[in-house]
């Protein structure tokens, strides 16, 4: 069975967290660290970090940052590090991580989040919807931005 955490609330799993998300994405492991120790503060809305758990195993995760390494930095809060374990893939679990994440934030006073994706047709099927193109910090080329309201 897979479990959706709230890190916040599992203060424990922090360091197990920044290292499975450092491990995916390659961003630098202090960077991580420090996201979600302010996540654990709980000083404001964002950072937020998420993890899908099957027993003690992390299979998927996602975070809410600021800004997710892109110029506009007018479109935020950003969900940033969307990953499910390739053998998790096609079982719900990244819809469910969404889910989760735009009412967690939408409990928080945080309607509208955006997200930039390389993906077309995957987002769009659990509410995103395209919004423009960004350029990506050090990227040759734009990225796709999507936006999700919370009604």
């Amino acid at each position: 069975m897979i479990t959706i955490l709230k890190l916040r609330e599992h203060e424990e799993l922090a360091e197990k967290a920044a290292q499975w998300f450092h491990q995916k994405w390659g961003v630098p492991l202090e960077a991580y660290i420090e996201s979600i120790d302010e996540c654990l503060c709980q000083k404001a809305a964002v950072p937020q970090w998420y993890l899908a758990l099957e027993g003690h195993t992390v299979v998927g995760g996602l975070g809410v940052i600021e800004n997710d390494f892109h110029n506009r930095r007018d479109l935020a809060p950003n969900v940033c590090a969307v990953y499910v374990e390739e053998d998790y893939r096609c079982r719900g679990i990244a819809g469910e991580l969404l889910h989760t994440v735009c009412t967690d934030m939408k409990e928080q006073g945080v309607d509208t989040l955006y997200l930039v994706t390389d993906h077309t047709s995957f987002y769009e099927r659990y509410g995103w919807e395209f919004f423009c193109m960004v350029q990506g910090d050090g990227e040759p080329t734009l990225s796709r931005m999507y936006i999700h309201r919370e009604a």
